[in-house]
């Protein structure tokens, strides 16, 4: 059985080029062409293709047709096929629902092996890139689990609240009502939660990191001040 495959791209050459080299292949069935993000949304609500190669770098908002057409077209896969080696955009549009990342410049076995993988309910990006692109998606998710880590109980928000505004450990604990002794087991606690050595750095720490929730460390820090 052929997969149902449409190619978007503003350069005619290259998107003859692609219909031409594919026509020939026993295993995929060119069913529509496009040259702007308009034609690509046109094709999937009229041809339903099974895959989509679309170029990200075309008149109108690729990005926002991916979107659409992840969002609502499910049956369609996408894949990216462009000379844009951003591992910032390839990143972007892949958690969008984006199957494939090819660049220009691979070979057409690449692409065909591209169909092939979306079409089967793989990702494929090309190779090389992939490490680059899996690397920076890691490296993200350890600074966003690192991220959640940091962020504070509500008794550690309300002692970093007071710490900004100037107070002691008696203070704080008179304010809480609790013990001065649980107001150093906190500071404690915050100290290695935020990998500082003082009460001066907790407060630093919390505002650089942005670890208390909905702006309160500057609403805090603007009572402190006024």
């Amino acid at each position: 059985m052929s997969i149902s495959v449409a190619f978007v791209d503003d350069h005619p050459i290259l998107l003859e080029g692609l219909v031409s080299l594919y026509s020939g292949k026993s295993d995929l069935e060119i069913v529509a062409k496009g040259e702007n993000a308009v034609d690509a949304l046109k094709i999937v609500e009229e041809f339903s293709p099974e895959v989509l190669v679309l170029d990200l770098s075309m008149p109108g908002d690729a990005i926002a047709a991916i979107e659409l057409v992840t969002q609502k077209y499910k049956d369609t896969r996408i894949i990216v096929f462009t000379a844009n080696s951003s591992i910032e955009t390839a990143i972007q549009v892949l958690n969008y629902g984006v199957s494939g990342y090819v660049l220009k410049g691979s070979s057409a076995s690449d692409l065909h092996e591209a169909i092939r993988t979306v079409y089967d309910g793989e990702t494929f990006i090309t190779a090389g890139f992939a490490t680059k692109v899996i690397m920076a998606m890691k490296t993200a998710e350890i600074r966003r689990r690192s991220q959640a880590q940091r962020r504070l109980s509500l008794r550690e928000e309300q002692i970093v609240r007071h710490l900004m505004r100037g107070s002691t450990n008696r203070e704080i604990a008179a304010c809480l009502d609790i013990s001065e002794k649980t107001v150093k087991h906190y500071m404690t606690v915050l100290m290695q939660k935020l990998d500082v050595r003082n009460r001066v750095e907790v407060v630093l720490a919390a505002q650089r990191l942005d670890v208390l929730p909905d702006g309160s460390a500057e609403r805090s820090a603007s009572r402190r001040i006024n």
